[in-house]
């Protein structure tokens, strides 16, 4: 055992035996409730002919200076620090004595009293009346404060992630980006309700996974004697109650997908994904750039400073064909190779090393990843992919056969939306199916199933209709300023800790 884990051992231990004691002394150190009149934000506003004649207020013990005869301590809640004044001749000698004698950092408290300014200025409760709301039996992460500076904060990232609730103890300016990210979810929904799209939810657990390349997740329903697998998109469902009769739809909800995780890509994420009947790809690009400045208004501006650059969202978004930029970057006309050995050979040629047995469709792809996306700062959307990569998306009309009518959004280097002109020839979506089918028995573990079922729905008649699906983490990243998916999601994936 390290001199640390004892250490933690011995705090513990005390805690446990004054936690015994008050239990002795006939207080309830975990009561039911208590009456809390006023939180820390609504008292640091006001102005001192304002102060209530009482308050009850409730928190964590977050400071705790103790001075004999009278001590000073802050308490935390969900809007921040509210000092208190605890003077053993108010309170009394008894409960200053047994009750907060044995108060530690980290414990909750419920406190009765007169607002009063001190000399320094700070608005403080003078506590008459005093409750035990929870004993913390472990001690908090060794945050410190002098003269309002932080030292010895708890800072490893790792642990952070692990232990959320000590960060969002520790460093109170974290749940400030998960206040920003609730507002830019609603926000969202706001907009979209305004426009007459109606929020829906589909599947979690789905027979056949789809709208999406990716890997799944699988798991057995026992009951029903069948393999599930946990949804890697919405878009097939949501696109059957488009067939059904609904014109606008939308759903913001978690999706996963089984494969790596990097400062941009989490196992489980949230995305938004709507569908608008009789609308194409080129109305939906103009709502989606309409959509995402809204939002950047609405959560502090749209000029953002995002892992060392610089965005503007108020100037109108750039579009680029998908050829026209990759041709640019990689000086050299790509549309014209066909298959994967070309590819690979181009590669080759320009020092690139692609992973082995990647199909045409993956090659092209990766060499985009690699050649274009980084330059991709200013928004921008990427328009006309190959058919190759879009097996959901509708042949373009200008008669070439081999794009469809896609558009992505790249900004500071990354994807954030994805959207197509959606494909509602049922006999044309059954072939591009069944070509991912072949490209799968291949060995391509992304590559779409055959969704009977939703090919059945489509033969119904299913109409025109525009799709987008928007990645929620990332653009909350990109309007908080937050470098890594990690920091905008409360409990994110981790590996297994070493014991």
């Amino acid at each position: 055992m390290t001199q640390e884990q004892k250490t933690l051992q011995e705090l513990r231990r005390v805690r446990r035996q004054k936690l015994a004691e008050l239990r002795e002394l006939g207080y309830d150190p975990f009561p039911y409730s208590y009456p809390v009149t006023h939180h820390s934000s609504a008292l640091q506003g006001l102005e001192d002919d304002q102060f209530p004649a009482e308050v009850h207020i409730a928190g964590r013990v977050v400071s705790l200076r103790r001075m004999g005869k009278a001590s000073f301590a802050h308490l935390q809640d969900h809007q921040g620090r509210q000092q208190i004044y605890v003077k053993r001749d108010i309170l009394g000698d008894d409960i200053y004595r047994d009750l907060f004698g044995r108060v530690d950092l980290g414990d909750f408290l419920g406190v009765q009293g007169r607002v009063f300014r001190t000399r320094t200025g700070e608005i403080t409760v003078e506590v008459a009346r005093m409750e035990l709301l929870a004993k913390s039996l472990r001690p908090l992460p060794g945050v410190k404060e002098k003269d309002g500076t932080a030292f010895d904060p708890f800072e490893d990232k790792e642990q952070r992630y692990r232990r959320r609730y000590l960060d969002l103890i520790a460093n109170p300016d974290v749940k400030q980006v998960f206040v920003r990210r609730a507002q830019v979810i609603r926000h969202l929904r706001e907009l979209l309700d305004s426009e007459g799209f109606i929020e829906v939810e589909t599947p979690v657990l789905q027979p056949v996974y789809g709208g999406a390349s990716a890997r799944p997740f699988k798991t057995y329903h026992n009951t029903l004697d069948q393999t599930l697998y946990l949804r890697i998109a919405d878009e097939l469902y949501l696109k059957r109650l488009i067939i059904g009769g609904f014109d606008k739809v939308y759903e913001i909800a978690k999706n996963f997908r089984n494969e790596g995780m990097d400062k941009s890509h989490n196992p489980e994420f949230t995305a938004l994904e709507f569908y608008w009947a009789y609308a194409d790809y080129n109305q939906a690009m103009d709502f989606t750039e309409s959509l995402l400045r809204s939002v950047a208004e609405s959560s502090g501006g749209t000029r953002l400073k995002f892992q060392g650059q610089e965005l503007d969202l108020a100037v109108p978004f750039a579009r680029h064909s998908y050829f026209e930029i990759l041709n640019k970057y990689a000086d050299k006309d790509l549309s014209r190779l066909d298959s994967a050995g070309q590819l690979n050979s181009f590669a080759a040629g320009r020092g690139i090393s692609l992973e082995k047995d990647l199909n045409y469709g993956q090659a092209l792809n990766k060499l985009f990843d690699l050649l274009v996306e980084p330059h991709l700062v200013q928004p921008t959307f990427i328009v006309d992919y190959p058919k190759a990569l879009s097996p959901l998306a509708k042949t373009h009309r200008s008669g070439n056969a081999d794009l469809v009518e896609r558009f992505e959004l790249f900004m500071a280097g990354m994807e954030f939306a994805n959207a197509f002109s959606e494909l509602n020839d049922p006999l044309d979506q059954r072939e591009r199916l069944e070509a991912q089918a072949q490209l799968r028995a291949a060995g391509d573990e992304e590559a779409q199933p055959v969704d009977e079922d939703f090919l059945e729905a489509q033969e119904y008649g299913m109409p025109p209709m525009a799709g987008v699906g928007i990645g929620v983490d990332r653009l909350v990243m990109l309007l908080t300023g937050q470098d890594s998916i990690k920091d905008v999601i409360l409990f994110p994936a981790m590996r297994p800790q070493q014991p």
